[in-house]
């Protein structure tokens, strides 16, 4: 593999991740969201997919981000009866976003996205060192 292919595959990673951490931000800025009407539904979670796919002008694997899927699980019930969302029990459906999973999700995709800039800094730092060989 060439410097020019583990650049692009770098890169690759880079938006796959920086995709993955926008998701995974939208989940967050709608963790205490409720639904609009008193009876439909809050705010679903949504999971980043990455696929891995053959580039055939590289030679070589690459990352993309897929379409995010909605999590499934159940919404969380919070007890309200006030709210003008609440049912007949008085509980209000808020979003099955979990605040602690979404933090240690996006910490994840981040250092992910660093080891790929340390990919990329590192093919830089050998291309200049053989140019700098080259040049001897």
């Amino acid at each position: 593999m060439d410097f020019t292919t583990s650049l692009y595959v770098a890169a690759a990673g880079l938006r796959a991740q920086s995709g993955r951490m926008r998701i995974i931000a939208e989940n967050l800025a709608n963790a205490d969201s409720t639904s609009q009407t008193a009876n439909g539904e809050p705010y679903r979670r949504k999971v980043a997919t990455i696929n891995s796919e053959f580039d055939r002008e590289l030679g070589s694997n690459v990352v993309t981000l897929g379409r995010p899927v909605a999590d499934q699980s159940e919404f969380r019930l919070q007890y309200d009866p006030g709210n003008p969302r609440a049912d007949a029990a008085g509980y209000v459906r808020m979003s099955n976003v979990n605040t602690l999973v979404e933090m240690m999700d996006m910490r994840e995709a981040q250092r992910a996205y660093e080891s790929n800039l340390q990919v990329m800094d590192a093919a830089r730092t050998m291309l200049a060192r053989t140019i700098d060989l080259l040049r001897r």
